[in-house]
Parts: structure tokens; sequence; C-alpha cells
């Protein structure tokens, strides 16, 4: 087996993208995006999507190819990115893969995880619930039922949330214990470069990148979306506090800080998310590529 993935994951803002540019030009290959807020091409600023240069720079996949109208699951980006990898793998013998969203690059990477059928009644009790008393409380019965999921996804997905308390509740046992299981082998081997900052210097780089997407537009992309909040692809951090704003809820500088302390949130997530892999090779943010290049060579 001689192909390979290099997967460049970490949290929000810490640089995996122009890591994943200088890697692709160096061993002449492409990306595949593994970012599920990126997939939408509706929402540029907000997902802190490759600029038109970084996009220049080397050949990208999954980049504002779907429209927020459409359903895009894990399931599909798995199928997907399987299949332009077996592609990609007939002029390459190295891609490389960059995203924070932990479960699309375990999708591609490792394979999901097999679930066993529960009774749908449980799944429209909870919508219900969703929709009559809101997701604190859902939130709150998964924390008790299951840490472990409550720490590791995204907790202020409704989705996500309401799909872990489905599966708890119907099996009696936790969600997070259905995950990781063996699954079917990868024609391909997978190097895992994760980035990583002391903490303080994390969330200092979130408020920074925050404070530029305003400064960019982000508002103006938001007011753009507003009349479509409803969509799921927009319940996201950065969107979701601006329609707050918008709808007098929330004055802007509230708003602002909110999306600054939800990012951080979900930094945390993700760090947690990839910390769970032990094979993975972590490099402070601003380790020389060089060292990374050579690290990588060396495990070729």
């Amino acid at each position: 087996m001689n192909k390979y993935v290099i997967a460049i994951v970490g949290p929000t803002a810490i640089g995996k993208t122009s890591l994943s540019i200088e890697l692709a030009q160096h061993f002449n290959t492409e990306i595949i995006s593994a970012d599920s807020r990126q997939f939408f091409k509706e929402m540029q600023i907000g997902t802190a999507a490759p600029s038109s240069e970084e996009l220049a720079a080397a050949p990208h996949h999954f980049i504002h190819h779907k429209s927020i109208f459409e359903h895009y699951s894990v399931g599909h980006f798995e199928r997907d990115a399987l299949s332009r990898l077996k592609q990609l793998f007939k002029t390459n013998n190295i891609l490389i893969m960059v995203g924070g969203s932990g479960l699309y690059v375990d999708a591609v990477t490792k394979g999901l995880d097999d679930f066993p059928k529960v009774d749908p009644n449980i799944r429209e009790g909870l919508n219900y619930r969703l929709k009559h008393e809101g997701l604190a409380g859902l939130q709150e019965q998964l924390k008790a039922l299951d840490p472990i999921s409550f720490e590791t996804i995204a907790i202020d997905n409704p989705q996500r949330v309401t799909r872990a308390l489905e599966i708890s509740l119907g099996t009696g046992k936790p969600y997070a214990s259905f995950l990781n299981q063996k699954k079917s082998p990868r024609p391909f081997k997978t190097i895992t470069i994760g980035l990583t900052a002391p903490r303080s210097l994390i969330y200092e780089r979130i408020n920074q990148r925050v404070d530029v997407m305003i400064r960019s537009g982000l508002v103006e992309e938001v007011t753009a979306l507003k009349n479509l909040k409803q969509l799921n692809a927009l319940n996201t951090v950065g969107y979701k506090e601006l329609f707050k704003y918008l709808e007098g809820t929330w004055d802007l500088e509230f708003a602002i800080s909110e999306i600054k302390k939800n990012s951080r949130r979900f930094a945390k997530r993700q760090l947690t998310w990839f910390k769970r892999n032990p094979a993975t090779l972590w490099f402070d943010f601003d380790t020389p590529v060089k060292q990374i290049i050579d690290t990588v060579s060396s495990q070729l």
C-alpha cells in the first residue's frame, strides 16, 4: 500500500489552511477539505473559507460545492470524498486532507460508526421537545446520560444532540460507546498532523479572527441570509448569533462577544475530539514547515 492521506487537524484559527497549502505545494498534490462549514457556497466569510489566493495556490476539493438548500450529511461526504480520493490517487500517491470537523475527517480516514436501529418514536419525541422546550433541556439530558459525547460533539447543533440522545435512550448505552468500533479498512494509509498552541493563545487567535470577519463584512453576509435562518446549515457559530442581533434581541457588541465565546467553546471540543487519536503527530502552530515536512517524509 503506497497511497497516503496526510490529514491536518486542530482547533479553529490555528493555521491549518496555510500548512495544508505548503504541504500540497511541497508534495505537488491536491487538498481535500473536510470542514463541514465550508461546503456551502453562501457561507464564505463566517466559515473562514480559503481566500481566492489560497484556492489558487493549490487544487482544492469540497469547498463551496453545495448550497445551504441541499441536505448534505457526513455519510454523503464520506461517499463523495472516498470516490474523489480514488480518482486522485490515480495520479498522486500523496493527498492532503484538512479540516476542523473531526467527525468528517474520521468518516473518510476510518469509516463511520455503525449504530443499531432504535424506535423512531424516540426521535419524534426528541424533536417535539426541541421545538417546544428548546435545546438546553436536551443538552442537560445528554450530559447526564453520556458526558463523553457532551464534551466532544457539536453541542450547539440540534441534530447532533438529538442523534446522540436518540441512540443513548434507544439502546440504554451511551452514544459514545458505539464509536471507534472496527471498520472496513481503507486502501490508503493516514498520517495525521495536529496543530496546537497554549489555550490562551488559541483563544486570542480566535478573537482576532472574529474581528477580521466583522471587518470583512460578516454582518452583511448574515443579513443577506436572515430570511433563511431556519436552514440547518445556518445554525452555526457566527451566523446564529448575528441573527439574534438582526432580530433586535441582542446589540451588535454582545452578538460579537457571543461569537467569540462560542468559537472558543467549539475549539475546546475540537481539541478534545482530536486528542483521542494516539497516532496524531502534534506540532506547535509556529513550528517551521520544514520540520513538519521532514517528519512526514520520514513516515512515508
